[in-house]
């Protein structure tokens, strides 16, 4: 297809905010001014731009809201537990095998590589979150080690097979003739090898930051951040009780039960099994119950205006967490076919879909050899992923894998892995701020652009290392 200036100027945009995120600048207002100049050049509209800046913000943050929502919603849930003593009680259990930031870090990611590979990471992450992060905190790790190895084992390795559910797998075969189950075996060996040496380069990078364990560690991270957003704020009366016990040992244990739910229901016909995205309803919705069963315990009398606190403090501490990204989202939001429509007002099927005609377009200019191939069909599953979803470009991968394949002389299920692991790694998200990865920086007090600075390197060699050894092994 022939690119209109409006392809070059988003292309620009992207490399923009590329670099000055690169350049450690806050990347908001590069965002904000590309989407306009975008528009107006697509559009032929100054007034058009000016509707699209509004109008790309509100389509992020609807599309973003499910992980807006389960950041207040668990972090409600961690003042209703902090209220009655529990969080400390609740996490002795994990302060006997997370003794330093060392094993911390493993433990993390052996817990959130499970979890996702049953859950999807975006309700998984909440309960790691919750659970988690604070002990390894205490143990020494410190809250960007936590965010990394979370980020890393579950939105990188463990969403880029898919192996379970088999969603992406089936996504990349759908537009081709290659067997979804061969690209589904293919991409778990890939994704270890790119999670295995990733997490390797992260753990020495954050390795001198891990401190000896001390409840002080705890104690200035839960003091770090905003004084309105945070979960010990003066405003929450701490009442230790009868119940704190039992409400430590009742809530993980709930959660745990979810867990041995989906686990059974994906290899049983015991059970009935979760529809796709359930998992993250299910979540919120369990710890919604358990926030008003906590408060009725506590206090039944003050039990309306202590959940609405905790609601309220949930939404600000969201609020803070997600304000910077909307408009960075909504900048490349204009780019994908599915969203453009809304942002541009028109009809469904008729919005530009900027980044995949460019990602079309760079298929012609990929030589035939084996080795460059591959490393293109990375390059454009990583492009691709800058939606901030990974998953909208597969069937395009796929059908690119297929027409690349015989030329260069290389099973085109491998070239199709190659491209989910890339476009799922970078949009599902390690390496983009406006994707779920949100919820991770949010639940460490970090900020996401920092996540993301932090993983580029480590994750780069990770899906370099992974392709060559794709090409050698399959």
């Amino acid at each position: 297809m022939e690119l209109m200036m409006a392809h070059w100027l988003y292309l620009a945009g992207i490399c923009l905010i590329i670099f000055t995120m690169l350049l450690r600048q806050n990347v908001v207002v590069p965002a904000i001014v590309m989407s306009f100049i975008v528009a107006w050049a697509y559009t032929n509209s100054f007034m058009g731009g000016i509707h699209a800046i509004f109008n790309a913000s509100l389509t992020a943050a609807t599309e973003l809201f499910d992980i807006f929502l389960i950041i207040a919603i668990m972090t409600a849930l961690l003042r209703s537990i902090k209220s009655i003593g529990a969080d400390e009680q609740m996490v002795v259990p994990f302060q006997k095998v997370m003794k330093n930031g060392h094993t911390s870090f493993l433990i993390l990611i052996g817990v959130t590589y499970f979890l996702s590979l049953f859950f999807w990471p975006a309700p998984a992450v909440p309960l790691i979150g919750a659970l988690l992060i604070p002990v390894a905190i205490k143990a020494g790790l410190s809250p960007i080690g936590a965010a990394i190895a979370i980020s890393l084992a579950g939105h990188g390795m463990a969403l880029s097979s898919d192996f379970i559910l088999g969603v992406a797998p089936g996504l990349t075969a759908s537009s081709s003739g290659i067997d979804p189950s061969v690209i589904g075996e293919q991409t778990l060996i890939l994704s270890l090898i790119a999670g295995v040496i990733s997490l390797t380069i992260a753990y020495f990078m954050v390795r001198k930051s891990i401190k000896k364990p001390a409840q002080k560690n705890l104690i200035d991270w839960e003091n770090s951040g905003d004084e309105d957003v945070k979960l010990n704020g003066e405003d929450l009366e701490v009442k230790k009780g009868k119940y704190s016990q039992l409400f430590a040992f009742l809530v993980p244990s709930v959660f745990l039960i979810i867990v041995a739910y989906v686990v059974i229901a994906t290899f049983s016909t015991i059970l009935p099994s979760i529809e796709d995205g359930a998992g993250a309803s299910l979540v919120g919705g369990t710890a919604i119950i358990l926030m008003l069963t906590i408060s009725v315990f506590r206090s039944y009398r003050k039990t309306l205006q202590e959940v609405s606190d905790h609601i309220v403090n949930g939404f600000v501490f969201a609020f803070k967490v997600m304000g910077l990204v909307i408009p960075v989202a909504g900048f490349f939001f204009i780019g994908s076919g599915e969203l453009s429509a809304q942002i541009f007002q028109v009809e469904e099927d008729k919005g530009p879909a900027f980044l995949f005609d460019l990602v079309e377009a760079s298929q012609a200019y990929i030589p035939d050899n084996v080795l460059v191939t591959a490393l293109g069909i990375l390059a454009l599953g990583m492009i691709s992923g800058l939606d901030g979803s990974g998953f909208s470009a597969l069937p395009l991968i796929g059908s690119l894998s297929e027409a690349l394949a015989s030329s260069a002389g290389v099973d085109p299920a491998t070239l199709a892995s190659i491209g989910q692991m890339g476009a799922i790694w970078v949009g599902g998200g390690t390496l983009v701020a406006w994707s779920p990865i949100i919820a991770i920086a949010g639940f460490a007090k970090i900020s996401v652009l920092e996540l993301v600075r932090k993983s580029f390197i480590p994750v780069v060699i990770g899906l370099l290392v992974a392709t060559i050894c794709g090409l050698i092994i399959f």
